[in-house]
């Protein structure tokens, strides 16, 4: 038997306890040490560490009257089908706990509520945020799919796989795209492309009834250039030629019109136009409100997720 893999086990049980007396039963950390048998220490480590690792899920129903009020202005400025827009915590950079707290319980409700539909989703922190905040629920004909293409030039890296992730959750298929985000060429691309695995994941993803995404920028600290498949030399390059943000791999300009170039022709990712479905952005944070405003003003998106400072930075500015 091994011996460390039980202890971890335990420790995750007793965990999962504490926190149930703690939260739903309303004993006190103090209490809860009694009843278990543990010292007030221990006790809180087990608590905060449920906590950390996402077993504690916390429902708050109830509107917040600024929030709708940015909610019905964002509708009403950039014709959204609709905007959730969550209350300030505080958080330094970009928000992710109050954008996984809003994506979560979005997309918990949309799982629960619709059958028969297939979802695609890329990559990024506010996803993964959302994902983690997800609680494990069961699906009625559901189906994931990669919007964009998820190896890296340096195949050690292990992206966030909110893909993965979510399908771990919710027992539903999930269906990966088996490609590159970028290829060596345009030719490369076309080859790839052709393939019939392939071929088959780019047309359910580009055929989706509901594409949830983030929104990039083109800052040297980007995700895309952070997570290796485009190098800073490259996002400086796609910057001067007037991107000022990104969203499944495609860049676009201050009124959101997608730019063209030699990187974008051999990116493997679905179109950011034209799109059959629902296209819905979540995203905060000021270094993301200029990128953000970009894809609005395009009309690129039918609904987004973010946060009241952000909404607020978003339409003082139009």
């Amino acid at each position: 038997m091994d011996t460390k893999k039980g202890l971890v086990d335990f420790d995750d049980s007793l965990a999962i306890r504490a926190a149930w007396l703690h939260y739903v039963g309303g004993l006190t950390q103090a209490a809860v040490a009694k009843r278990l048998g543990l010292t007030s220490v221990k006790t809180h480590r087990l608590i905060s560490k449920a906590v950390s690792e996402g077993a504690v899920k916390v429902t708050i129903d109830g509107k917040i009257t600024e929030c709708v009020e940015l909610e019905e202005r964002m509708i009403a400025k950039f014709g959204l089908k609709q905007c959730i827009v969550a209350p300030d915590l505080g958080e330094e950079g970009i928000p992710l706990k109050t954008l996984g707290q809003a994506g979560s319980a979005y997309l918990k409700n949309l799982l629960t509520s619709k059958s028969d539909i297939t979802i695609g989703l890329a990559l990024g922190r506010a996803l993964a945020a959302v994902v983690h905040q997800l609680p494990r629920l069961e699906t009625s004909n559901v189906k994931f799919v990669s919007l964009l293409g998820g190896l890296t030039r340096d195949y050690s890296i292990n992206r966030d796989d909110v893909l993965h992730w979510i399908a771990a959750k919710t027992g539903a298929p999930s269906y990966t795209m088996p490609v590159p985000l970028l290829a060596n060429s345009v030719e490369d691309r076309s080859v790839l492309l052709a393939q019939k695995g392939v071929k088959d994941v780019f047309t359910m993803a580009n055929n989706a009834d509901l594409k949830f995404i983030g929104i990039g920028t083109v800052a040297q600290t980007a995700q895309l250039v952070a997570s290796g498949p485009i190098k800073p030399e490259e996002i400086i390059e796609i910057a001067r030629a007037g991107a000022v943000g990104e969203a499944m791999g495609h860049f676009f300009d201050e009124k959101g019109t997608v730019i063209n170039t030699s990187l974008s022709a051999r990116m493997l990712s679905v179109s950011l136009e034209g799109n059959r479905g629902d296209t819905i952005a979540i995203a905060g944070g000021e270094e993301k409100v200029e990128a953000i405003r970009a894809v609005l003003k395009g009309n690129l998106l039918t609904g987004l997720i973010t946060d009241e400072v952000t909404a607020r930075a978003i339409l003082d500015a139009v």
